[in-house]
């Protein structure tokens, strides 16, 4: 399918990398066994029964110092959860507990310009292009001596879950994508779409320009801005304003207006990545297939979401797959659903 050899090192991974397998739940010393089920949870509660993590972690990784947090016993099966924009690790706080108590390794880390990841260097480019990003997947795992892992995500985490299920399917033992494949395709994304589809874009516009790109460096305009991104793409969750404020506080990251405005720029190819990037791009530009056991998720009001119940994007999938639809959930599916989006990390690890 690809030069893995090639990708390898355009994304740091040296020979010393860990080589260590994981097999199934239940399957490695000391892990857990993990029941078929998860009890499926009633409609979205205002708030979850978790508000925050135990503890942050530090580790360095590739070209970030990146924070994370980790539930669930050392030795189980690894699943990494990725989280989107405009959001953070909390999208997990009750997903990660799920899956912990049921005997899995639940890694949660901050996406670069988040929380407590820092570059570990002035001088790197404040680059947020998808490549850049499933860069720092691999280096984390790398550093985490985590060779093989259950990836999960939405938004930006389900791009850089897929991309990595895509060029280094060794590095993935199943994938949970919501909205299915979100591999960008900056020559497809100068095409307009629908009115409808480019109004729920807005933002995306609106960084484009210089005005919105000094609302994200000013703490007050960002904070509203954010808030009514989640306002609008997730018309029927009930979060109360401390949800959000927890949320709200890995804004305040001193890269986070920078990767932000990078990254939709990027998008539109209104912004240069890095050269050390272009044959993964080249190879994402292509649309690679992904071959991993895949559970894909569909939210009914989530405005991004693509009609057609996961037709547009089926052919993407060659393995084995599963597609489920979640009425009257929105954007921010792991928060809203969290028994459902746990459910579909148990069940693809399963496939």
């Amino acid at each position: 399918m690809i030069n893995r050899r090639s990708f390898g090192k355009a994304l740091g991974v040296g020979a010393g990398a860990a080589a260590v397998g994981l097999a199934g739940p239940g399957s490695a010393p000391g892990a857990a066994a993990v029941p078929a089920t998860i009890p499926a949870s009633g409609p979205a509660p205002r708030t979850g029964p978790h508000t925050t993590f135990p503890r942050i972690k530090q580790i360095k990784a590739g070209v970030l110092d990146v924070g994370y947090t980790e539930l669930g016993p050392a030795h189980g099966p690894v699943v990494i959860c990725l989280h989107g924009w405009p959001y953070d690790i909390h999208s997990y706080v009750d997903v990660a507990p799920l899956l912990a108590e049921r005997g899995y390794r639940v890694i949660v880390p901050y996406l670069r310009g988040h929380g407590t990841t820092r570059f570990l260097s002035d001088r790197t480019l404040r680059n947020a292009q998808q490549s850049a990003i499933a860069m720092d997947l691999i280096a984390l795992m790398d550093a985490l001596k985590i060779h093989r892992a259950v990836l999960a995500g939405f938004d930006w985490g389900s791009r850089t879950a897929d991309i990595v299920a895509a060029l280094r399917p060794e590095r993935c033992k199943a994938l949970v994508s919501v909205s299915g494949y979100l591999v960008t395709n900056r020559e497809a994304n100068l095409k307009p779409l629908a009115p409808r589809a480019e109004l729920a874009w807005w933002y995306q516009y609106y960084f484009s320009t210089e005005r919105g790109r000094l609302a994200m460096e000013d703490k007050t305009l960002r904070h509203d801005l954010t808030r009514l991104v989640w306002d609008t793409v997730s018309p029927t969750w009930d979060f109360d304003d401390a949800t959000f404020e927890r949320t709200a506080a890995a804004f305040d990251n001193p890269d986070y207006a920078a990767i932000v405005v990078h990254n939709y720029r990027w998008r539109l190819s209104l912004a240069d990545g890095e050269r050390r990037y272009d044959g993964l791009e080249k190879l994402l530009a292509a649309r690679p297939t992904i071959g991993v056991p895949t559970v894909t998720l569909d939210a009914e009001r989530d405005p991004f979401t693509a009609p057609g119940g996961g037709t547009s994007y089926r052919d993407r999938f060659t393995g084995p797959y599963e597609h489920r639809a979640l009425p009257g959930i929105g954007h921010n599916v792991p928060q809203e659903a969290p028994a459902a989006f746990a459910q579909a990390v148990v069940d693809a690890d399963r496939l």
